[in-house]
């Protein structure tokens, strides 16, 4: 049996992905959203618009200042995902994509997120295991979660080992 107190839940199996469907996980601990940590994603992307990166412009917005890029948030989904779930006793994981993502709330400067994820799914697929988890990012003081989504990951079990 999986225990789900102690973060990261550390599945090795099939059967192991299967307890976990319908638990949730978390919450991680918080993430501090900085204008700089803000700036280097514009950097790193090419998106640049001012409602980020122009906080003079941004304060006489009427968000009142900058806030981070959805995608930001949603870039940290396998960092954060990771200190929740985290697949070390198999072969290999592939992030394989998201099959819906929605940005409910902005994030301002300033802020402190984190997130929460549940286990949607765990099925057999040809090659391995599609594990579908929704994940929630919320911010500190706010309602509204900032990112809600559908990661959907491929797992490999580990085959037997063999002696020589």
């Amino acid at each position: 049996m999986i225990d789900t107190t102690a973060l990261p839940v550390r599945p090795s199996s099939a059967d192991e992905l299967t307890e976990l469907i319908g638990k949730e996980l978390g919450p991680t601990e918080w993430h501090d959203v900085t204008q700089e940590r803000i700036n280097d994603f514009a950097d790193a992307t090419g998106d640049h618009q001012w409602i980020h990166v122009d906080p003079e412009r941004a304060a006489a917005s009427p968000l009142g200042g900058t806030i981070a890029h959805g995608l930001y948030s949603l870039s940290l989904g396998p960092a954060l995902s990771s200190r929740l779930l985290r697949f070390d006793g198999f072969a290999q994981v592939l992030n394989y994509g998201y099959n819906k993502v929605r940005f409910p709330a902005p994030v301002p400067v300033g802020s402190r997120i984190r997130m929460r994820a549940t286990v949607l799914s765990a099925e057999q697929v040809s090659g391995g295991i599609q594990v579908t988890t929704k994940q929630v990012v919320e911010r500190e003081g706010s309602d509204k979660p900032v990112v809600v989504s559908e990661s959907v990951a491929r797992v490999v079990e580990a085959g037997p080992t063999s002696a020589s």
